[in-house]
């Protein structure tokens, strides 16, 4: 989940073009260090009756992605690109995705300064403004800002 103030400036750059492609910007992550940056763009496609986005439609979303991204210009110098589909794990960012995967099995991780921040369990959806979760040990409700990362977690 984006929470950099740089992964969200990317993220808000990428959202202003991919609906013109009609795709969904899924997560912004930059890692590595600050000389040799990488900068993990998940991409989805818009129409959600369309199925996961195949790699060759992913790859064919790259130069678009690149253009943005160097518009914004993130890094004095050269970083890594890497665009690839959510995959199984799914990570969910926006409210319409923790409403579109209500019923999935979720590891939800919160900005809490004390006591519990890890929390597995049902995801209930959104219900007030609020996530709802239902673990092993009762339910519980988030507000959007109070979560670090949340991600689907796949059965098999």
């Amino acid at each position: 989940m984006a929470s950099s103030e740089l992964e969200l400036k990317i993220v808000d750059a990428l959202e202003a073009v991919a609906g013109e492609h009609g795709i969904d910007v899924v997560d912004v992550e930059v890692v590595g260090s600050s000389k040799v940056p990488i900068v993990r763009v998940r991409l989805d496609y818009a129409d959600e009756e369309s199925g996961p986005i195949s790699l060759d439609e992913v790859s064919a979303q790259s130069p678009w992605v690149n253009e943005v991204i160097d518009a914004v210009d993130p890094f004095p110098g050269s970083y890594t690109l890497e665009i690839s589909s959510p995959g199984l794990s799914r990570p969910l960012r926006k409210s319409r995705d923790y409403e579109r995967f209500a019923g999935e099995t979720v590891s939800l991780n919160t900005f809490a300064k004390e006591g519990r921040k890890h929390f597995t369990g049902k995801l209930l959806g959104l219900e007030d403004g609020k996530v709802k979760l239902d673990c092993d040990d009762g339910g519980f409700a988030f507000d959007l800002d109070e979560i670090k990362n949340c991600k689907i977690k796949p059965t098999f």
